[in-house]
């Protein structure tokens, strides 16, 4: 992977410009409630800025959370591809319409599924987050 420094500047300032715009009006996401992260904003910058064309999301069952914005915006910015994982309980267009405040609805594309089955379906995968709290996270890094 090539370096873009371009884009990994506007993911950062357009992370960062989302939760601050964000933070204090009446977009949740979920039972999270939106506050200034620490590490999103960098996240987001090191997935554009590396050029990840395929990105992937492991959500446990809390659903939408900062990074999943923070990775979208990366796609946005790159060109990239980012698909997120849910749990079977998750409904898909109540994590659209938790995106849709910030306009990223359309960024990313939410996939049902044992995530240890659908992750074979890709050959390539760029920029990997795994959530901790799902159950079996460790085959996934294997």
């Amino acid at each position: 992977m090539k370096w873009s420094a371009q884009d990994a500047i506007k993911a950062y300032l357009h992370t960062l410009r989302l939760f601050k715009i964000q933070y204090g009006k009446d977009c949740k996401l979920g039972p999270i409630e939106l506050i200034q992260p620490q590490s999103t904003e960098f996240l987001s910058a090191l997935a554009a800025g590396n050029q990840a064309k395929v990105m992937v999301q492991v959500l446990s069952n809390e659903g939408v959370n900062p990074l999943t914005i923070a990775l979208a915006v990366a796609a946005m910015h790159c060109g990239g591809r980012f698909f997120c994982f849910l749990d079977q309980e998750q409904d898909i267009e109540d994590c659209k319409s938790q995106l849709s405040c910030y306009d990223l609805e359309d960024d990313v594309e939410f996939m049902h599924g044992n995530p240890c089955e659908l992750i074979t379906q890709f050959k390539n995968i760029d920029f990997a987050v795994i959530d901790c709290k799902f159950k079996d996270y460790l085959r996934l890094l294997i």
